[in-house]
This record gives C-alpha cells, sequence and structure tokens, in this order.
C-alpha cells in the first residue's frame, strides 16, 4: 500500500473498528464491529493466562504517596500522569493519579497478602484501562492517552530462579498467542536506557508494519526485587526467617489489534484471521427470479449447519446487487465467503472466495462440508502467517558500519542487525548517529568488531524507526 498511515487511518472508519471523534485527544470509541476484534484477540490471551494465573480487578485511582514510593518508576511516568484533585467541588487532601500502570496500585495490596513461602507463586493479571498524558503525535491504537486494552499480568515469587523462568514462560506465551495471530515479531533484550522503570531487564516484542517502522506489541519484565524492597512484600521461609520476593510483569496493549489490521491488510481492505473475525463466514445468496425462495432456504440450512459446528456466520440477505455485498464484505475483512445461486443448488454445491488470497473454488454440499470448511480456515491463518513473516524476515538487514546502517535505514527502512560492544554510551551513539532507536540485543556474540567503537562486539543487536 502506498500510505500506510492513510490507509490506517481510512480503514479504521470505513470498516467502523473506532470512532475518534470523541472530543478528548488521544481517545477513541469502539464501535461494535472493532469490539468484537477486540474481544477475540483478548479471549485468545485470556483461556492462554486462565491455565496458570488468576483474573482479578483493582482500582483506577492510585494515591499519590503510593506512586511516589517507586521513585525511578514514577520518573518514567511523571510527565504522562493525570491527576485527579477535587472530588466534587471538594479539594482533595491527597492528589489521585489515574493508573499509567499497576505497579503501585497492586503492589501494596500483595504486601498484605503474601505471607509465607508456602503462598507463593502469584500469579494475576488484569484487562483495564491506563491513562498517559501522551505528549507526541496521537495516532489511533498506536499512541494513545487512555489505553482501553491493557493485559497486565503480575506474579511474585520465592527465587530469581521462579522470577527468570516465568518470564520465559510469559514469552512462550507471547509467542503463541502472537503466532496465532500470524503476527510476526523479533525478541529481545531491550538496552538498559529504554528498559521498564525500575525493572532489572525488558524483554521484548517488536513487528514491523507496512510502513517500515516497528510497533512493540508486548513486553516482559523482570522487577528482581526492587518493588518488593520498596512496598514490603516479604514472605517467611521454612527456616522461619523474612525475605524480600522476587517479581515479574508482562503486558499488550491495543497495538495487538492494531498489528492485526496493519500487517494482515491490504489495499481491499482488512483480512482478518479467522480466530479474530467477528464473522468468520459471509453467505451471499445469488438470487434470480426463479428459484431465489429454494436458494434462501439452503443459505439458512447452511447458516445453521455453520453455527452448529462454532463458526460465526452471517447471511446477507439484503435487497443489493451481489457486487456491492462482495466489496463490503472483502473490506471488513471476513475469510470465506460462500456464495449460492440456482445453478449450485441444482449441482449441491457452492463457490467459496477466500480473504487472504482471493481465490474461488467449488465446495461440495455434502457430509464433508465441515471438514472442507475447517481445512479452509487453517490454510487461511496459515498463509496470512507465512506470508507476514516471509515480508519481515525480508526487510531485516546487516549493516556493517554506521554509515550502512543509516543508508539502509534511510533508504528501505525494515530492521537493521549489527555488531555492537554493549556499551551504553556506545549504543547512545549509534542511536544518534543512524537517527534511529536500538530495539535491543537478541544474544551474544562470539567474534567481530562494534560497528560503531570497532571493539570486540559482544551483542547482536537490531535498529529500527519505531512509533
Amino acid at each position: 500500500m502506498t500510505d500506510f498511515s492513510e490507509w490506517f487511518h481510512n480503514i479504521l472508519e470505513e470498516a467502523e473498528i473506532i470512532d475518534s471523534r470523541y472530543p478528548i485527544k488521544g481517545m477513541h470509541v469502539w464501535l461494535p464491529q472493532g469490539f468484537k476484534i477486540r474481544k477475540h484477540v483478548m479471549n485468545i490471551l485470556k483461556d492462554m493466562l486462565d491455565k496458570e494465573h488468576e483474573e482479578v480487578l483493582f482500582p483506577l485511582l492510585i494515591p499519590e504517596d503510593e506512586l511516589a514510593k517507586e521513585a525511578i518508576h514514577v520518573k518514567g511516568f511523571e510527565e504522562e500522569v493525570y491527576w485527579i484533585t477535587h472530588g466534587g467541588l471538594t479539594e482533595l487532601n491527597k492528589k489521585l493519579a489515574l493508573r499509567p500502570t499497576s505497579e503501585t496500585a497492586m503492589y501494596p495490596m500483595f504486601s498484605l497478602w503474601v505471607r509465607s513461602h508456602s503462598d507463593l507463586p502469584f500469579k494475576f493479571y488484569q484487562v483495564v484501562n491506563t491513562f498517559r498524558y501522551e505528549t507526541k503525535h496521537t495516532r489511533p491504537l498506536i499512541r494513545v492517552r487512555e489505553i482501553t486494552t491493557f493485559k497486565e499480568a503480575h506474579t511474585v515469587h520465592v527465587s530469581k530462579e521462579d522470577a527468570d523462568k516465568q518470564v520465559e514462560d510469559a514469552i512462550s506465551i507471547y509467542k503463541q498467542f502472537f503466532d496465532l495471530l500470524g503476527i510476526p515479531y523479533v525478541i529481545t533484550k531491550r538496552p538498559v536506557w529504554d528498559k521498564f522503570p525500575g525493572a532489572e531487564y525488558t524483554m521484548a516484542f517488536d513487528t514491523l508494519m507496512p510502513d517500515g517502522k516497528t510497533l512493540q506489541i508486548g513486553t516482559v519484565h523482570n522487577l528482581g526485587q526492587t518493588f518488593a524492597k520498596t512496598f514490603d512484600i516479604k514472605y517467611e521461609t521454612p527456616s522461619g526467617e523474612h525475605e524480600y520476593a522476587y517479581q515479574t510483569c508482562y503486558g499488550v496493549s491495543d497495538r495487538v489489534i492494531a498489528s492485526v489490521i496493519g500487517i494482515h491488510g491490504d489495499e481491499a481492505g482488512l483480512r482478518l484471521p479467522p480466530e479474530v473475525a467477528p464473522y468468520q463466514i459471509v453467505i451471499v445468496p445469488i438470487i434470480f427470479k426463479k428459484g431465489g425462495a429454494e436458494v434462501l432456504s439452503k443459505c439458512e440450512e447452511l447458516k445453521e449447519t455453520l453455527k452448529e459446528a462454532g463458526f460465526r456466520v452471517h447471511l446477507d440477505d439484503r435487497d443489493l446487487r451481489a457486487g456491492k455485498k462482495f466489496y463490503e464484505w472483502e473490506m471488513r475483512g471476513v475469510p470465506l465467503r460462500i456464495e449460492l445461486g440456482p445453478r449450485d443448488l441444482e449441482n449441491n454445491k457452492a463457490v467459496v472466495s477466500r480473504r487472504d488470497n482471493g481465490e474461488k473454488s467449488d465446495l461440495n454440499l455434502d457430509d464433508h462440508f465441515i471438514t472442507s470448511i475447517n481445512e479452509f480456515m487453517a490454510s487461511i491463518i496459515s498463509n496470512l502467517r507465512d506470508t507476514s513473516w516471509e515480508k519481515m524476515n525480508s526487510h531485516i538487514r546487516p549493516a556493517e558500519t554506521v554509515e550502512e546502517a543509516r543508508d539502509e535505514v534511510a533508504n528501505n527502512h525494515g530492521i537493521i542487525s549489527f555488531s555492537w560492544c554493549g556499551d551504553e554510551e556506545c549504543g547512545k551513539k549509534i542511536e544518534e548517529e543512524v537517527r534511529v532507536d536500538i530495539l535491543g540485543v537478541q544474544g551474544e556474540y562470539e567474534s567481530g568488531k562494534c560497528i560503531n567503537c570497532n571493539k570486540p562486539a559482544k551483542y547482536t543487536a537490531l535498529l529500527a524507526k519505531t512509533y
């Protein structure tokens, strides 16, 4: 697509995902079609988390003194916090913050709940709204002031090893989640200057959008004992001593929905993975004067059969031209369209059109009908996933020098891999010279020289233009 930004804003409106005309900048209204996509996306993740986590819900408001306890954490958000100063006409004795994230809301309660080593681990999550006074240029679903779909998990452990293992488990959950959505990603350890405030280290998932910029779609933070010491989260050991706990947290946001829309979409509109499409199948009867009643009757029968098989299906029996219906459902990204006319009915067949690749084929309306539909759905998500990974991987390029990295970013966009010594001052110099951000490191490097200082390289790192 020639102008992704324009396409993205247009499709959010045309496909009725959100309405950005709410009279506060950086906030939007979820429309029914968009909310269904949101619901299906989050249900996938919640089902994964529910296997080992408990869902909770904490208050939106955080007292100023609790937020201020963790100075490093607050410093990371101090320019973004919304403050409530009045209750009605009465000035509050203590300012209240609208949660920018929930560590300082949840951890005072954790200090009350954690008593013994036998209580641990704690594994909680919630899906909430968070508020940040975003000062950069806002973008719907990508850079907003109200994050309306913030899934955050928080865990408490008895040891550093358990916390490290939880980070690995969280990364595994997110990999499964993004794979089901067909979203490609790179996983990096964020540089020290870009880690979550208060964390020992941050692992991040980034994907590549069609305009060549990367979008952070998930983060996993090892908090060590930082917050436990601040909020006095201690447990009693088997020997009767009291030790500070170890913690992790990990989250995703509206950006997941933005990536589903942006990465899979094309010039005709959305191309939604079957798992998250509001309608997975739409049935369009091809009506002529003769045989119209029989066609509609068969379409109703197919609809009920598909619903009983667990599919989200819609019968479009509006009095409109078939071509207009085709255009609308393609734009909305419905994975499968079934067309049925009098001649198809005579042959006990229908025509199936796939949204992912535009292919049409005949479908026998026999005892194997549902099996065939399931095969189509599996093929669609596989194709979307393979196509998106192939495209992203083709835009990851190596650079041997700072100048080469700068030229690659300027001319080809995408993600640049390079050798780095790991020194913070050197890394910031690379960012300054290339004029983009270092996403993070992917692993230890056994040979080669840093592209900036020419010292022995410790890591393979990635850099890119970011949102």
